[in-house]
């Protein structure tokens, strides 16, 4: 067979197919040669609105090429959406399609042409229907009474140390311990059974074995949530795949959620609640994080208490036999202390689901993501930590976006973003100040705008006229604001009041300062606040450097007001909160 040969155009690649967390998926960008070399693509998940295929293709790279570059003419854009919106809806309405690939599609100024496709059929195929689901009761993640079963005498075993953490619960604590008769001095039981009265929740901390046996009695005790610590289930082997099997089915008969098993625990910082064997409590604050890793929660946890940064509530989710990351997140979304969500995703079981549920969280408070497993090893790392199989990254990314979380990159970055946004807000636009007496760090502020597309905004006739008139003659007279290193606090409060007059010229207020003998970290401390107070723009601190400054760090923290120790780090945030928030204005819309 002898097929007329299409003429040179645009290669475009359209694809889909079925991700395992989150279902169909559909892929869009530069294809041809093109897709190996410079992977420029675009992804989401499936179903999507004509408008979402519209921002698919115009958030790529070679973009440009569709929309004429140089001499070419503007390629037939409206004809492209028509065709991708159409494989979209076809390959998500159809269970048998398994996976389809249109590479090359050309595209001409006039239409565009299938050069190459493949589709992959699974005869009789149907979606099956995502398991019923009970979201669990709030009120039960705040108990009145608390048993721990698997307690120790021992400061070296876990037992012990989730009573030593239980001290300052306001509720009761029950040991359990059929060799001990107290416990840090609190009367131990033999069995739950045993315990007078309710017990509210259960924390499981007795080997792999034995743990089903366990809760077993919880379930006679009317325990309504088990904490499960321990591990050697489905994470390590097949034999612990059937022991988390038959924990389940003892618990939905039981009517017991379960948090874990291979889990830390929970901490509920404003109500004294560690149910963890992390050896240290944090401080309280307005940050939730839900966790995949025990380990990255205790490294957190310690990091935390020299930043000062505080937590509403942290959760281990383990290996979410019961309660999964949905359940969690709308725990915490409910709770009055959280302004900001961290994950730290490895696995995400029902994908759809998740999307869901995050995308109604987004719209009250933001969420923000570190996703681990991003390179083969890390998804095998993964596999074997808790029983993950890590899906395909760019789709985790995507599905993230779209659902209106804010992807990070780090640790470090997470925690950036999060002290941002629960303290100050989206901000109301991308207009930056920069306020500094450090030249060099003003030349760095600029390279940082520049690269994460933050405007620093012109400086109006009357604005300089009004700082000429309280700046020594050398100062910049342009944004940045370098107004000279021999000036204190009583200078950068002169160019605040400015600011405060002038506010509706800009949208990001970041005052750098650096340790001298002339300034005192208080007393600028006091003054930012004081011009945050004045002003509804958003004002960000970045007092550099170490030990000199850590008492004006401690003024804005107690004020809400976040600071840097790095530039980068405040751009970056600020950057990452600027494009969520452009996100979802578009899905407002």
């Amino acid at each position: 067979m002898v097929e007329e040969e299409c003429p040179p155009g645009l290669e475009i690649l359209v694809g889909g197919r079925i991700d395992p967390s989150f279902g169909k998926v559909i892929t869009f960008g530069m294809g041809g040669t093109m897709v190996e070399l410079l992977k420029d693509v675009s992804i989401r998940v499936l179903p999507v609105e004509r408008t979402t295929v519209t921002q698919m293709i115009r958030e790529i790279r070679g973009y440009h090429l569709i929309r004429g570059y140089r001499n070419s003419p503007p390629l037939d854009e409206e004809r492209l959406t028509d065709v991708v919106y159409t494989l979209a809806r076809l390959f998500e309405s159809d269970p048998e399609w398994h996976e389809f690939d249109i590479n090359p599609l050309i595209i001409y100024p006039d239409g565009c042409v299938a050069v190459d496709a493949r589709i992959y059929l699974t005869r009789g195929r149907k979606e099956s229907a995502a398991p019923q689901r009970t979201l669990p009761d709030p009120t039960i993640f705040y108990p009145g009474s608390i048993a721990v079963i698997g307690a120790s005498t021992d400061p070296q075993k876990i037992g012990y140390v989730l009573i030593r953490n239980l001290i300052r619960f306001p509720g009761q604590v029950y040991p359990v311990n059929p060799r001990a008769s107290e416990i840090l001095g609190k009367k131990a039981y033999p069995t739950i059974g045993e315990i007078p009265g309710n017990v509210d929740a259960a924390v499981i901390a007795v080997p792999a074995q034995a743990v089903a046996d366990v809760l077993r009695q919880c379930e006679t005790k009317g325990v309504k949530l088990a904490i499960i610590v321990s591990s050697g289930f489905r994470e390590s082997s097949e034999e612990g795949r059937r022991r988390e099997a038959e924990l389940m089915e003892i618990a939905r008969e039981g009517g017991i959620r379960v948090v874990g098993p291979n889990c830390l625990g929970i901490i509920s910082p404003h109500t004294n609640l560690n149910a963890t064997f992390d050896p240290i409590s944090p401080k309280e604050g307005p940050i939730g994080f839900i966790s995949q890793s025990g380990a990255v929660i205790t490294t957190i946890v310690d990091w935390s208490i020299a930043e000062e940064i505080g937590f509403s509530l942290i959760i281990s989710v383990g290996n979410q036999m019961d309660l999964g990351f949905v359940d969690f997140l709308g725990i915490v979304a409910t709770d009055p202390h959280t302004r900001a969500i961290i994950l730290y995703v490895e696995e995400i079981r029902d994908g759809r689901e998740f999307m869901s549920a995050v995308t109604q969280i987004t719209e009250k408070k933001p969420v923000i993501a570190l996703k681990s497993g991003s390179s083969a090893k890390g998804q095998k790392a993964a596999a074997s930590h808790t029983g993950s199989l890590a899906g395909n990254y760019e789709v985790y990314e995507a599905a993230f976006r779209q659902a209106g979380i804010i992807p990070v990159y780090s640790i470090q970055e997470a925690f950036d973003v999060a002290e941002l946004l629960a303290s100050e807000g989206y901000p109301k636009g991308n207009r930056a100040l920069v306020i500094t007496t450090a030249g060099g760090f003003a030349v760095m502020a600029s390279d940082y705008a520049e690269w994460y597309g933050i405007t620093l905004c012109p400086l109006p006739e009357k604005m300089t006229a009004e700082l000429d008139a309280i700046l020594p003659p050398m100062w910049s007279r342009e944004n940045p604001l370098d107004i000279i290193g021999d000036g204190g606090a009583e200078r950068y409060a002169r160019v605040f009041d400015v600011m405060i007059r002038f506010q509706d010229e800009w949208d990001i207020a970041v005052v750098i300062a650096v340790p001298s003998a002339i300034l005192d970290p208080i007393h600028l401390a006091q003054e930012i606040v004081r011009f945050s107070q004045h002003t509804h723009k958003m004002v960000i601190g970045c007092l550099l450097g170490g030990d000199g400054m850590r008492a004006g760090e401690r003024v804005l923290q107690k004020a809400h007001i976040p600071n840097y120790h790095e530039i980068e780090g405040a751009f970056r945030a600020v950057a990452r909160a600027l494009s969520n928030q452009r996100s979802l204005d578009k899905r407002s819309r």
